[in-house]
Protein backbone atom coordinates (compact mmCIF):
# COMPACT_ATOMS: atom_id res chain seq x y z
CA UNK A 1 0.00 0.00 0.00
CA UNK A 2 1.45 3.31 -0.71
CA UNK A 3 2.44 5.38 2.04
CA UNK A 4 0.42 9.33 1.04
CA UNK A 5 3.50 10.91 3.03
CA UNK A 6 6.13 10.19 0.71
CA UNK A 7 6.79 11.76 -2.87
CA UNK A 8 6.14 9.06 -6.29
CA UNK A 9 9.78 9.37 -6.93
CA UNK A 10 9.85 6.94 -3.68
CA UNK A 11 6.73 5.24 -3.61
CA UNK A 12 8.12 1.71 -4.61
CA UNK A 13 11.30 1.81 -2.05
CA UNK A 14 11.12 -0.78 0.33
CA UNK A 15 11.61 -0.40 4.12
CA UNK A 16 15.30 -1.99 5.17
CA UNK A 17 15.28 -5.37 5.81
CA UNK A 18 16.45 -6.97 9.20
CA UNK A 19 20.27 -7.05 8.61
CA UNK A 20 20.12 -4.98 5.20
CA UNK A 21 22.65 -2.39 6.67
CA UNK A 22 24.88 -2.06 9.14
CA UNK A 23 26.31 0.90 11.42
CA UNK A 24 29.05 2.28 9.91
CA UNK A 25 32.50 2.32 12.31
CA UNK A 26 34.01 5.29 12.40
CA UNK A 27 36.83 4.35 14.19
CA UNK A 28 35.75 2.93 17.59
CA UNK A 29 32.24 4.68 16.84
CA UNK A 30 29.39 2.49 15.75
CA UNK A 31 26.74 4.63 14.36
CA UNK A 32 23.24 3.75 13.46
CA UNK A 33 21.25 4.27 11.67
CA UNK A 34 23.89 5.04 9.02
CA UNK A 35 23.37 8.57 8.97
CA UNK A 36 25.52 12.22 9.63
CA UNK A 37 24.36 15.72 9.89
CA UNK A 38 26.65 17.30 7.42
CA UNK A 39 28.13 20.94 8.67
CA UNK A 40 26.96 23.63 7.74
CA UNK A 41 28.13 27.06 8.52
CA UNK A 42 25.55 29.31 10.32
CA UNK A 43 23.24 26.33 11.17
CA UNK A 44 24.72 23.18 12.93
CA UNK A 45 25.69 25.21 16.03
CA UNK A 46 25.34 23.22 19.25
CA UNK A 47 21.17 24.27 19.71
CA UNK A 48 20.36 22.82 15.98
CA UNK A 49 22.25 19.36 16.85
CA UNK A 50 20.08 19.03 20.21
CA UNK A 51 17.51 19.29 18.70
CA UNK A 52 17.99 17.00 15.48
CA UNK A 53 19.13 14.64 18.20
CA UNK A 54 16.28 14.49 19.35
CA UNK A 55 14.29 13.23 16.74
CA UNK A 56 16.73 10.21 16.27
CA UNK A 57 20.38 8.65 16.73
CA UNK A 58 23.36 9.20 14.64
CA UNK A 59 26.09 11.32 14.07
CA UNK A 60 26.14 15.23 14.40
CA UNK A 61 28.78 17.40 13.37
CA UNK A 62 29.56 20.87 14.31
CA UNK A 63 29.86 23.37 11.91
CA UNK A 64 33.30 24.36 10.43
CA UNK A 65 35.47 26.03 12.70
CA UNK A 66 38.75 27.40 11.15
CA UNK A 67 42.05 25.90 12.44
CA UNK A 68 44.33 29.24 12.76
CA UNK A 69 41.51 30.76 14.51
CA UNK A 70 40.52 28.55 16.69
CA UNK A 71 45.13 28.24 17.85
CA UNK A 72 44.31 31.80 18.12
CA UNK A 73 41.46 30.96 20.55
CA UNK A 74 38.99 33.48 18.64
CA UNK A 75 36.04 34.23 20.48
CA UNK A 76 33.45 33.38 17.67
CA UNK A 77 35.58 30.29 16.94
CA UNK A 78 35.70 28.67 19.64
CA UNK A 79 31.58 29.38 20.54
CA UNK A 80 30.92 27.43 17.11
CA UNK A 81 33.18 24.61 18.51
CA UNK A 82 31.41 24.68 21.93
CA UNK A 83 28.94 21.96 22.66
CA UNK A 84 25.99 21.00 25.30
CA UNK A 85 27.41 19.06 28.24
CA UNK A 86 25.20 15.94 27.63
CA UNK A 87 26.24 15.89 23.72
CA UNK A 88 27.49 12.46 23.40
CA UNK A 89 29.33 11.60 20.76
CA UNK A 90 30.82 14.90 20.26
CA UNK A 91 31.93 15.63 16.34
CA UNK A 92 33.50 18.62 14.82
CA UNK A 93 34.28 19.82 11.69
CA UNK A 94 37.83 21.23 11.13
CA UNK A 95 38.93 23.54 8.07
CA UNK A 96 42.69 24.18 7.81
CA UNK A 97 45.35 24.83 5.41
CA UNK A 98 48.47 24.88 6.99
CA UNK A 99 49.42 21.69 8.43
CA UNK A 100 51.29 23.42 11.42
CA UNK A 101 47.98 25.16 12.29
CA UNK A 102 46.13 22.00 11.67
CA UNK A 103 48.34 20.05 14.05
CA UNK A 104 48.20 22.70 17.11
CA UNK A 105 44.19 22.68 16.37
CA UNK A 106 43.85 19.34 16.32
CA UNK A 107 45.68 18.97 19.65
CA UNK A 108 43.51 21.85 21.26
CA UNK A 109 40.61 20.07 20.01
CA UNK A 110 41.21 16.30 21.25
CA UNK A 111 43.02 17.66 24.45
CA UNK A 112 40.42 20.44 25.71
CA UNK A 113 37.32 19.82 23.81
CA UNK A 114 37.22 16.08 24.51
CA UNK A 115 35.89 15.26 20.67
CA UNK A 116 35.18 11.59 20.07
CA UNK A 117 35.25 12.40 15.92
CA UNK A 118 37.17 15.33 13.97
CA UNK A 119 35.99 15.67 10.02
CA UNK A 120 37.86 18.01 7.55
CA UNK A 121 36.79 20.34 4.88
CA UNK A 122 38.06 20.07 1.47
CA UNK A 123 34.68 20.72 -0.43
CA UNK A 124 34.29 24.12 0.45
CA UNK A 125 33.32 25.74 -2.82
CA UNK A 126 33.37 29.72 -1.97
CA UNK A 127 34.76 31.78 -3.98
CA UNK A 128 36.89 33.60 -1.54
CA UNK A 129 37.94 30.46 -0.11
CA UNK A 130 39.23 28.59 -3.25
CA UNK A 131 40.28 31.89 -4.72
CA UNK A 132 43.06 31.90 -1.98
CA UNK A 133 43.84 28.03 -2.63
CA UNK A 134 41.51 26.60 0.10
CA UNK A 135 38.75 24.52 0.35
CA UNK A 136 37.73 22.48 -2.43
CA UNK A 137 41.04 23.64 -4.55
CA UNK A 138 42.98 21.66 -1.98
CA UNK A 139 42.33 18.44 -3.36
CA UNK A 140 44.10 19.41 -6.39
CA UNK A 141 47.34 19.39 -5.08
CA UNK A 142 47.75 15.50 -3.60
CA UNK A 143 51.18 16.31 -1.25
CA UNK A 144 49.14 19.48 0.28
CA UNK A 145 46.28 17.40 1.20
CA UNK A 146 48.60 14.72 2.80
CA UNK A 147 50.67 16.78 4.85
CA UNK A 148 47.42 18.43 5.87
CA UNK A 149 45.63 15.11 6.72
CA UNK A 150 48.96 13.68 7.97
CA UNK A 151 48.70 16.22 10.31
CA UNK A 152 45.41 16.04 11.61
CA UNK A 153 45.33 12.38 12.03
CA UNK A 154 49.37 12.06 13.80
CA UNK A 155 47.93 14.64 16.63
CA UNK A 156 44.61 13.13 16.99
CA UNK A 157 45.44 10.00 19.51
CA UNK A 158 42.65 7.28 19.15
CA UNK A 159 39.82 10.23 17.92
CA UNK A 160 39.17 9.04 14.23
CA UNK A 161 39.58 11.33 11.67
CA UNK A 162 37.41 11.84 8.26
CA UNK A 163 37.24 13.86 5.10
CA UNK A 164 34.72 15.85 3.26
CA UNK A 165 35.62 16.69 -0.73
CA UNK A 166 33.81 16.76 -3.80
CA UNK A 167 33.88 15.50 -7.11
CA UNK A 168 36.09 17.95 -8.00
CA UNK A 169 36.71 21.79 -9.16
CA UNK A 170 34.96 20.78 -12.66
CA UNK A 171 34.05 18.38 -14.84
CA UNK A 172 37.25 17.90 -16.60
CA UNK A 173 39.28 18.53 -12.98
CA UNK A 174 38.47 15.49 -10.74
CA UNK A 175 40.06 15.07 -7.32
CA UNK A 176 37.91 12.70 -5.55
CA UNK A 177 39.69 9.28 -5.94
CA UNK A 178 42.65 10.88 -5.09
CA UNK A 179 41.37 12.54 -1.76
CA UNK A 180 39.90 9.23 -0.93
CA UNK A 181 43.13 7.30 -1.43
CA UNK A 182 45.53 9.53 0.32
CA UNK A 183 42.82 9.47 3.06
CA UNK A 184 42.97 6.05 3.04
CA UNK A 185 46.89 5.60 3.36
CA UNK A 186 47.39 8.20 5.79
CA UNK A 187 45.05 6.53 8.40
CA UNK A 188 41.42 7.93 7.54
CA UNK A 189 38.72 6.28 9.58
CA UNK A 190 36.43 7.14 7.14
CA UNK A 191 35.30 9.26 3.87
CA UNK A 192 32.62 11.68 2.59
CA UNK A 193 31.59 12.46 -0.74
CA UNK A 194 29.36 15.31 -1.69
CA UNK A 195 28.58 14.25 -5.32
CA UNK A 196 28.97 17.90 -6.92
CA UNK A 197 31.66 19.73 -8.31
CA UNK A 198 32.48 22.91 -6.90
CA UNK A 199 31.77 24.36 -10.19
CA UNK A 200 27.95 23.35 -9.85
CA UNK A 201 28.11 24.97 -6.42
CA UNK A 202 24.84 23.25 -4.87
CA UNK A 203 22.64 23.37 -8.25
CA UNK A 204 21.24 20.50 -10.71
CA UNK A 205 21.09 17.04 -9.10
CA UNK A 206 24.04 15.60 -7.28
CA UNK A 207 25.50 12.25 -9.38
CA UNK A 208 25.36 9.24 -6.95
CA UNK A 209 27.69 7.89 -9.47
CA UNK A 210 30.34 8.86 -8.22
CA UNK A 211 29.88 7.65 -4.98
CA UNK A 212 29.78 4.14 -6.40
CA UNK A 213 33.11 4.44 -7.60
CA UNK A 214 34.80 5.65 -4.68
CA UNK A 215 33.33 3.20 -3.14
CA UNK A 216 35.27 0.90 -5.15
CA UNK A 217 38.47 2.13 -5.00
CA UNK A 218 38.17 3.32 -1.41
CA UNK A 219 37.56 -0.60 0.21
CA UNK A 220 39.56 -0.49 3.81
CA UNK A 221 37.42 2.67 5.42
CA UNK A 222 34.12 3.63 4.80
CA UNK A 223 32.81 5.92 2.48
CA UNK A 224 29.83 7.66 2.93
CA UNK A 225 27.35 9.75 0.36
CA UNK A 226 26.69 13.22 0.62
CA UNK A 227 23.98 14.83 -1.55
CA UNK A 228 20.11 15.35 -2.36
CA UNK A 229 18.97 13.26 0.81
CA UNK A 230 15.79 15.37 1.35
CA UNK A 231 13.89 12.39 1.97
CA UNK A 232 14.67 9.33 4.09
CA UNK A 233 13.92 6.67 1.40
CA UNK A 234 16.49 8.68 -0.95
CA UNK A 235 19.02 7.20 2.16
CA UNK A 236 18.00 3.89 1.40
CA UNK A 237 17.90 4.01 -2.35
CA UNK A 238 21.84 5.47 -2.25
CA UNK A 239 22.75 3.16 -0.30
CA UNK A 240 21.46 0.25 -2.37
CA UNK A 241 22.44 1.97 -5.74
CA UNK A 242 26.07 2.79 -4.33
CA UNK A 243 27.07 0.36 -1.86
CA UNK A 244 28.39 3.05 0.40
CA UNK A 245 28.25 2.73 3.95
CA UNK A 246 26.11 5.82 5.52
CA UNK A 247 24.48 8.93 4.20
CA UNK A 248 25.37 12.53 5.11
CA UNK A 249 22.47 14.79 5.17
CA UNK A 250 22.22 18.80 4.67
CA UNK A 251 20.01 20.83 3.00
CA UNK A 252 17.38 18.19 3.39
CA UNK A 253 16.56 18.61 7.37
CA UNK A 254 16.90 22.41 7.08
CA UNK A 255 13.22 23.19 8.55
CA UNK A 256 12.34 19.48 9.17
CA UNK A 257 14.48 18.21 11.70
CA UNK A 258 11.88 15.33 12.20
CA UNK A 259 13.56 13.73 8.84
CA UNK A 260 16.50 12.16 11.28
CA UNK A 261 12.75 10.40 12.88
CA UNK A 262 12.01 9.15 9.22
CA UNK A 263 15.57 8.25 8.88
CA UNK A 264 15.87 6.12 11.70
CA UNK A 265 12.15 4.79 11.41
CA UNK A 266 13.21 3.63 7.56
CA UNK A 267 16.41 1.87 8.16
CA UNK A 268 14.57 0.30 11.41
CA UNK A 269 11.86 -1.10 8.91
CA UNK A 270 9.15 0.63 10.39
CA UNK A 271 6.58 3.11 7.59
CA UNK A 272 7.50 6.27 9.03
CA UNK A 273 4.63 8.57 9.88
CA UNK A 274 2.41 11.88 9.09
CA UNK A 275 4.43 15.37 8.77
CA UNK A 276 3.40 17.03 11.57
CA UNK A 277 0.50 20.03 11.14
CA UNK A 278 1.53 23.38 11.51
CA UNK A 279 0.55 22.88 14.96
CA UNK A 280 3.59 20.53 15.48
CA UNK A 281 6.25 22.42 13.26
CA UNK A 282 5.20 25.59 15.52
CA UNK A 283 6.51 23.90 18.58
CA UNK A 284 9.47 22.58 16.67
CA UNK A 285 10.55 26.01 16.01
CA UNK A 286 9.92 27.63 19.42
CA UNK A 287 12.08 24.57 20.66
CA UNK A 288 14.41 25.30 18.67
CA UNK A 289 14.65 29.30 18.79
CA UNK A 290 14.26 28.73 22.73
CA UNK A 291 17.44 26.58 22.66
CA UNK A 292 19.24 29.31 20.46
CA UNK A 293 18.12 31.78 22.94
CA UNK A 294 20.06 29.75 26.30
CA UNK A 295 23.03 29.33 23.96
CA UNK A 296 23.49 32.99 22.52
CA UNK A 297 21.94 36.55 23.73
CA UNK A 298 18.04 36.77 22.20
CA UNK A 299 19.07 39.36 19.89
CA UNK A 300 21.73 37.23 18.07
CA UNK A 301 19.99 34.01 18.59
CA UNK A 302 16.57 35.11 17.02
CA UNK A 303 18.23 37.37 14.12
CA UNK A 304 20.27 34.09 13.20
CA UNK A 305 16.53 31.76 13.64
CA UNK A 306 15.27 34.27 11.03
CA UNK A 307 16.64 32.43 7.83
CA UNK A 308 15.12 29.08 9.55
CA UNK A 309 11.65 30.16 9.76
CA UNK A 310 11.48 30.47 5.98
CA UNK A 311 12.67 26.79 5.31
CA UNK A 312 10.03 25.93 8.25
CA UNK A 313 6.87 27.61 7.11
CA UNK A 314 7.42 26.83 3.63
CA UNK A 315 3.99 26.20 1.57
CA UNK A 316 1.73 26.47 5.00
CA UNK A 317 -0.68 29.08 3.87
CA UNK A 318 -2.51 29.92 6.26
CA UNK A 319 1.19 32.28 7.84
CA UNK A 320 1.64 34.02 4.46
CA UNK A 321 -0.22 36.91 6.02
CA UNK A 322 1.99 37.18 8.92
CA UNK A 323 5.55 36.44 7.13
CA UNK A 324 7.30 39.62 6.87
CA UNK A 325 6.33 39.92 10.61
CA UNK A 326 8.26 36.45 11.12
CA UNK A 327 11.61 36.95 9.01
CA UNK A 328 11.90 40.46 11.19
CA UNK A 329 11.41 38.75 14.27
CA UNK A 330 13.49 40.06 17.22
CA UNK A 331 12.38 38.37 20.33
CA UNK A 332 10.68 34.65 21.34
CA UNK A 333 8.08 36.22 22.51
CA UNK A 334 7.23 37.66 19.24
CA UNK A 335 7.46 34.35 17.57
CA UNK A 336 5.56 32.96 19.85
CA UNK A 337 2.74 35.49 19.28
CA UNK A 338 3.17 35.21 15.75
CA UNK A 339 3.06 31.87 15.24
CA UNK A 340 -0.20 31.55 17.33
CA UNK A 341 -2.16 33.18 14.47
CA UNK A 342 -1.77 30.60 11.74
CA UNK A 343 -3.90 28.15 10.88
CA UNK A 344 -2.69 25.06 13.73
CA UNK A 345 -4.37 22.05 11.88
CA UNK A 346 -3.27 23.48 8.60
CA UNK A 347 -1.59 20.14 7.48
CA UNK A 348 1.63 19.88 6.09
CA UNK A 349 2.01 21.21 2.60
CA UNK A 350 2.97 17.26 1.02
CA UNK A 351 4.32 18.99 -2.34
CA UNK A 352 6.97 20.60 -0.27
CA UNK A 353 8.33 16.69 0.40
CA UNK A 354 11.12 17.17 -2.50
CA UNK A 355 11.25 21.00 -2.38
CA UNK A 356 15.00 22.29 -1.89
CA UNK A 357 15.77 24.30 0.80
CA UNK A 358 19.33 26.46 1.62
CA UNK A 359 21.46 27.15 -0.76
CA UNK A 360 21.09 27.25 -4.38
CA UNK A 361 22.90 29.16 -6.33
CA UNK A 362 23.75 29.04 -10.12
CA UNK A 363 26.80 27.07 -10.96
CA UNK A 364 30.43 29.08 -11.19
CA UNK A 365 33.54 29.46 -12.37
CA UNK A 366 35.48 28.65 -9.81
CA UNK A 367 37.97 31.21 -8.42
CA UNK A 368 41.50 30.05 -8.26
CA UNK A 369 44.79 32.20 -7.31
CA UNK A 370 46.74 32.75 -10.31
CA UNK A 371 48.81 30.08 -11.46
CA UNK A 372 47.79 27.93 -8.79
CA UNK A 373 47.60 24.99 -11.72
CA UNK A 374 51.08 25.52 -12.68
CA UNK A 375 52.51 23.12 -10.24
CA UNK A 376 50.30 20.59 -8.78
CA UNK A 377 52.73 18.81 -6.73
CA UNK A 378 53.49 21.47 -4.30
CA UNK A 379 52.98 21.03 -0.95
CA UNK A 380 52.85 24.88 0.09
CA UNK A 381 49.36 26.16 0.75
CA UNK A 382 48.55 29.59 -0.58
CA UNK A 383 48.59 33.00 1.45
CA UNK A 384 45.67 33.90 2.61
CA UNK A 385 44.05 30.53 2.44
CA UNK A 386 42.81 30.07 5.51
CA UNK A 387 39.65 31.89 5.19
CA UNK A 388 36.08 30.66 6.71
CA UNK A 389 33.51 29.16 4.59
CA UNK A 390 30.88 27.18 4.09
CA UNK A 391 30.70 23.24 4.92
CA UNK A 392 30.67 22.43 0.91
Amino acid sequence: MQNPYVSLLNQDVPLAQPEEFSPVKIGPLSVWPPVVLAPMAGITNSPFRSLCRGFGAGLYVSEMVTARLLVARHFKTTKLASFAPDERPRSLQLYGVDSHNVAEATRFIVNELDVDHLDMNFGCPVRKVTGNGGGAAIPVKPNLLRNIVRAAVSNAGSVPVTIKFRIGINDELETYLTAGKIAEEEGCSGVALHARTAAQLYTGEANWEYIARLKQAVTTIPVLGNGDIWEARDALRMMRQTGCDGVVVGRGCLGRPWLFKDLADVFNGREQGRPPSFAGVAEVMLEHARLLCEWHDERYAMTSFRKHCTWYVKGFRSIKPYYTRLVMVEKLDDLREILSLANPDEPFPLHQLRSKRGKNRNKQKVALPTGFLDDLEEATPWRGAEEAGSGG
